[in-house]
C-alpha cells in the first residue's frame, strides 16, 4: 500500500535553539560599554553586566557563579553576551553613577541598549544560587526578544 509523500521537514518537531553566550573582554572605560551594548542590540542579544572591582572580596567570590550559570548551557533558548565592567579601573570615570551602580557587585542586564533598572541583582545571596541566576538570566533573554515582550 502506498502512502503519501510528507516532507520529513513538517513531520519533525522544531528544534530549540539553546541559550547561547558570548563572553567578551571587561569593560575600562565607558566607550567599550557603549560599543558592546550597540553590538549586542545589532544582533539581537541580551547583555549582562556584573560590575566589580579587584578590591572586593564578594565580587571575586560570586563571579566564578556568574560565569558558570552563563558559560555552563543548560539554560533556556536565546543569545546573551556577558562582560565584567571594571569599576576601579582609572579610566571608568562616572559610569558607576551613570548606571546607578550602588554596591558591589551588581549585575545589571542591557537590552535594545537600555539599561533594565528594575530588575537590577545587588543581594549576594542571590547571586550565590544559581537556579535564581539560571532564571534571572532566561527571564532577561526572554524579555529582550524580538517581539517586544518587556
Amino acid at each position: 500500500m502506498l502512502r503519501p509523500a510528507i516532507p520529513r521537514h513538517l513531520v519533525t518537531k522544531p528544534r530549540i535553539r539553546p541559550l547561547s553566550t558570548r563572553i567578551y573582554d571587561p569593560i575600562r572605560q565607558p566607550n567599550d560599554l557603549h560599543t558592546l551594548t550597540l553590538l549586542c542590540a545589532a544582533n539581537n542579544r541580551t547583555l549582562v553586566t556584573f560590575w566589580g572591582a579587584s578590591w572586593c572580596r564578594n565580587c571575586s567570590e560570586v563571579l566564578p557563579v556568574v560565569r558558570g550559570v552563563l558559560g555552563g548551557g543548560g539554560l533556556g533558548e536565546g543569545e546573551v553576551g556577558f562582560a565584567e565592567v571594571c569599576v576601579d579601573s582609572v579610566m571608568i570615570g562616572g559610569l558607576p553613577v551613570v548606571y546607578r551602580i550602588s554596591s558591589l557587585p551588581t549585575l545589571l542586564a542591557f537590552s535594545r541598549q537600555e539599561a533594565r533598572f528594575e530588575t537590577v541583582v545587588t543581594r549576594m545571596e542571590e547571586m550565590r544560587d544559581e537556579e535564581f541566576l539560571r532564571g534571572w538570566v532566561e527571564n532577561e533573554v526572554r524579555r529582550g526578544g524580538r517581539k517586544g515582550a518587556g
